[in-house]
């Protein structure tokens, strides 16, 4: 190692400065820069000698992935875990990660597999009072509370375990980096040794990651690449139920998601999401649609929610949205008022999802738009009623993705009447008519 040297590190990108600036170039982020001591970083990730050689001759290799026991988070995994992966699970504090991880643990150990579960926010008799609640105590689960690099590389030795689950990195220190644990340094320095030897020892590494107030996950953005799954654990603290959501999988789809519930016996999960989502539905209220969204591969029915009211004339009217894209609909707003005349900046329009969930997929767009029309007419969709299909700017309603699984979705859960686009474009005045 060279001599160390003073540099000054975003903690939220990890841009350095040799000064220490008020501001972040990089990310904007205000009072974000630490000083810490930096050397010579040493190559953790490659092999040492090793030589190029012809993809044809490299020998592949099949692995058998096994089961969780949480029927979701196989789901979201693609069937199972990978023997040597690496997998970065994130939320907000409280949400439940650690419940999930030994619930995890708990079936991994079912199978006769030996589990590692270090934790360095809690000691081992704290970890031992959850599990016992969950039902997750196991002669093969080893608990550890640590938080130095090289002994829980010493634990991982001596236990030799199938599956490590690290709670979490942000508590994890290398003595050989002057900087606090959390850190950029020690977090993309633990992480990378940690997925290094995952890889070489070829057991599967589970890291609990915290998340910043904007709710991505602290630290470098270099953590979220060098892992092979990152799950986000998403939910409101007044409500019992949880999302869990994948948004990178080198091993399966993205933007997949399963539905927990929070019970006192640990995470309990739902089976039918689109039941969940729709489970309080009225039929006979204005301003409420059913729309059909893909999660994934997934397609999961959501109710759309929809509030116009006369605005108070003072200042621009009010645009509020919850699980939605407040963008998308400042745009839906102005189809609305440019090609069919709406007098929309007259009203507040208010827009909420229900259950929680934060709607991407452009196929919402027609149930958006029904839901504000009904709200504004205040006139009910006809019962039995799903709406889907994309808006575009020329105030047509046009085709999406899979809108044969979503139409199959509606009529299994009971949906008789289908609002779609599915030969071709039609314009949005047609399936307003619906509302006459």
């Amino acid at each position: 190692m060279a001599t160390a040297k003073t540099v000054f590190v975003c903690q939220e990108c990890g841009y350095k400065s040799i000064r220490w600036l008020g501001k972040c170039p990089s990310c904007n982020s205000w009072n974000s820069f630490v000083e810490e001591m930096e050397g010579t970083k040493l190559s953790i990730l490659g092999v040492q000698g090793s030589s190029p050689v012809p993809m044809s001759s490299v020998e592949a290799q099949d692995y058998e992935r096994l089961p969780t026991g949480l029927k979701g988070l196989d789901f979201i995994l693609g069937s199972g875990l990978v023997p040597a992966s690496v997998i970065l699970l994130g939320g907000d504090p409280g949400i439940g990660k650690s419940t999930l991880s030994l619930e995890l643990a708990a079936g991994i150990a079912k199978q006769s597999k030996t589990v590692l579960y270090i934790s360095g926010e809690e000691s081992t008799a704290q970890v031992k009072m959850r599990a016992e609640r969950l039902g997750a105590v196991k002669d093969n689960i080893f608990v550890v509370s640590e938080t130095n690099l090289d002994d829980i590389l010493s634990s991982i030795e001596e236990t030799n375990p199938f599956l490590v689950i690290l709670d979490s990195i942000q508590t994890i220190f290398w003595p050989q980096i002057n900087s606090s644990p959390g850190s950029v340094s020690q977090v993309r320095e633990c992480a990378s040794r940690l997925a290094f030897r995952a890889k070489t020892k070829g057991f599967c590494l589970w890291m609990i990651g915290h998340v910043t107030k904007d709710g991505a996950i602290a630290g470098p953005r270099t953590l979220e690449h060098l892992v092979d799954v990152v799950l986000y654990f998403e939910g409101e603290g007044y409500n019992a139920f949880r999302i869990l959501r994948a948004v990178k999988n080198r091993f399966g789809a993205t933007n997949e998601l399963a539905v927990f519930e929070m019970r006192n016996e640990g995470l309990i999960e739902v089976e039918n999401p689109s039941e969940f989502f729709i489970s309080n539905y009225n039929p006979g209220q204005a301003g409420v649609c059913i729309t059909a969204v893909m999660e994934g591969v997934r397609p999961i029915l959501v109710e759309v929610q929809s509030l116009v009211a006369p605005s108070s004339g003072f200042g621009a009217p009010l645009r509020r949205c919850q699980g939605f894209d407040p963008n998308r609909l400042s745009m839906l707003l102005a189809v609305l008022e440019k090609r069919l005349g709406y007098r929309l900046y007259e009203y507040d329009v208010f827009v909420s999802v229900a259950g929680g969930l934060k709607v991407k997929d452009p196929g919402g767009d027609l149930g958006v738009v029904m839901a504000i029309v009904s709200s504004l007419r205040s006139v009910p969709l006809p019962e039995k009623t799903v709406a889907i299909g994309e808006i575009g700017l020329t105030g047509d309603v046009r085709p999406v993705s899979m809108m044969q699984q979503r139409i199959k979705e509606a009529e299994r859960i009971g949906f008789s009447n289908v609002i779609a686009p599915v030969n071709g474009p039609f314009p949005v005045e047609t399936a307003l008519s619906f509302l006459e």
